[in-house]
């Protein structure tokens, strides 16, 4: 829930119970869900009703938010069974719907009115008079659209201060103006919105002429093609301090169909940058006179899949924040393991671990704990050399992490990229 702090809340992707969990405790102040229907991510794990009201309790008993996604663009067949699912989210105990339909809003607020709305990025929201729009119809909470840069940001919140603003600072950015994106439709028959995006903008792309099939030329050239539509993942880490200086109220990370792991990375690097601001804050230091140490954009690097740009905030994007050779960027590391237990030490792997792999625990301080594995058993006590993804083991460390706890994850080195040393 929304600390005291004077910093923006910390909401996070949760798209299934084990992401959710793992958001949590790495500092999330509220987590964004959706159930088996009328969500824009429907190819995430997403959750049943019994699965839904068991995140929320264990949400709520972290002290933590939860925002269901009901934002997809409806059309008639859409609606059956909606005002019925409304009432299961208020009965659950849900904080907030996420909405961009008009006319999921309206139904809504005859169904269940006593729940807050918060506006969908794919409404658009680029200007103080929308914000307003809106408001008027009874939204409490606006995600900006993720064409906005600083100045407009700050203009909207001076224009509208008694209405809450919420930014996107982290994840997968759509090539689509605000993601209302068709491409997926045409290609697939995947509508993205109706929640059923299969991310052409993420294909590589040749050009064929019409009476010449099977010649393919190259859009540029490049051997491996091109990927004209993929943009690198948003990353405003180190823009923070001029987000809460502009009045945000909170900051959101894209991930709902990443792994935990990511997640999980990507929560812990921003919930110690928002606590670093809150610290030289509360020591006088001006907000925007903050400028987070290096060891935070170097715990960054070792998360992204894109590599990072910042998209429109400071000015219009370039080509240097499109990806074009390829669909992501090698990865320097791998999460290796979720804590499962503290005693005995039990970690469930989910890439392959080897005796004399070194490895990283993330614990809750921002710099890592490097440890070597000495060696493995398994749960039954066998002694093995190698464990594979979704073994369940009990390695030796050396060092052993002193703040050792259930979900913290382990990383390590890609062994595709040969920097295991």
């Amino acid at each position: 829930m929304k600390t005291e702090k004077n910093i923006p809340e910390l909401l996070a992707p949760a798209g299934n119970m084990e992401k959710l969990i793992t958001a949590i405790h790495y500092g999330a102040d509220a987590v964004y869900l959706g159930g088996l229907g009328w969500s824009l991510r429907a190819q995430a794990g997403n959750f049943d009703h019994a699965g839904l009201a068991e995140a929320v309790r264990y949400a709520h008993q972290h002290k933590v938010n939860v925002y269901v996604t009901v934002n997809i663009f409806a059309h008639n067949r859409d609606l059956g069974g909606l005002q019925d699912y409304l009432l299961f989210l208020r009965d659950a105990g849900v904080d907030a719907l996420i909405i961009a339909d008009p006319g999921i809003l309206i139904l809504c607020q005859e169904t269940v009115p006593e729940l807050p709305l918060h506006l969908s990025t794919q409404a658009n929201v680029t200007n103080h008079a929308s914000v307003r729009f809106w408001q008027k119809q009874g939204v409490a909470r606006v995600n900006l659209a993720r064409e906005l840069g600083l100045e407009e940001i700050q203009t909207i919140r001076q224009a509208v201060p008694d209405i809450r603003l919420e930014v996107f600072v982290h994840g997968a950015i759509c090539i689509s103006y605000s993601g209302r994106c068709l491409l997926s439709a045409y290609m697939t028959g995947r509508n993205a919105n109706q929640g059923d995006c299969a991310h052409p903008c993420r294909y590589s792309y040749r050009l064929v002429e019409e009476k010449r099939p099977g010649q393919y030329f190259p859009v540029e050239e490049d051997e491996r093609g091109t990927y004209i539509f993929n943009s690198r993942d948003l990353c405003l880490l180190e823009r923070l301090p001029e987000l809460v200086t502009a009045g945000v109220d909170s900051v959101k990370i894209e991930g709902r169909m990443k792994s935990a792991g990511y997640v999980g990375a990507a929560v812990r690097v921003y919930r110690a940058a928002l606590d670093y601001i809150q610290e030289q804050q509360e020591k006088g230091l001006p907000c925007q006179a903050i400028v987070l140490p290096p060891i935070f954009q170097e715990e960054m690097a070792k998360v992204g899949t894109r590599g990072r740009t910042e998209n429109f905030f400071a000015s219009a994007p370039s080509s240097s924040a499109m990806l074009y050779d390829t669909m992501r960027e090698n990865q320097a590391w791998v999460p290796v393991g979720i804590v499962r237990s503290t005693d005995p030490f039990v970690l469930e792997t989910r890439n392959v671990l080897e005796i004399g792999d070194h490895i990283e625990y993330l614990g809750r301080r921002l710099e890592p704990t490097r440890c070597t594995v000495m060696g493995m058993t398994t749960t039954d006590g066998t002694v093995i050399q190698r464990a594979n993804p979704s073994n369940r083991i009990l390695p030796l460390l050396d060092p052993m992490p002193d703040d050792l706890s259930v979900n913290a994850l382990f990383r390590r080195t890609n062994y595709s990229n040969n920097t295991d040393s």
